[in-house]
């Protein structure tokens, strides 16, 4: 409960917290079986700016002892957590590399930010 933030929400229902305290506590249920990957799954849909600003924070300090797939459609996230990139198109493999490689793509501009 540490590493995820939720300490001083030890004593609330899980029905109580809101929706990005519910996927803190998702990730700390995961946590808890100490694995060695974490597959996450759109980890920021539906939260706000404050939420995803937290799980962002708690996701870079996972990727410290974590290996961690992630997939997500907050560009800007991705660039701040990810080491390596892999972006599809149509479940397609467009471009891997490192966020500046990627950030700098033309084809992936192009599929992704209309440029």
């Amino acid at each position: 409960m540490h590493s995820t933030g939720l300490i001083s929400h030890a004593y609330r229902r899980a029905s109580d917290l809101s929706h990005g305290e519910q996927r803190q506590l998702e990730l700390a249920i995961v946590l808890c079986t100490e694995p060695d990957v974490l597959l996450l799954d759109e980890p920021l849909a539906g939260m706000g700016l404050e939420e995803s600003a937290r799980m962002i924070a708690l996701l870079k300090t996972l990727v410290q002892s974590h290996a961690i797939l992630l997939v997500e459609h907050d560009m800007d996230a991705v660039f701040s957590i990810a080491d390596v990139i892999t972006v599809m198109v149509n479940g397609v493999v467009l471009q891997t590399g490192f966020p500046d490689e990627i950030r700098s793509n033309s084809e992936v501009q192009r599929a992704y930010f209309g440029h």
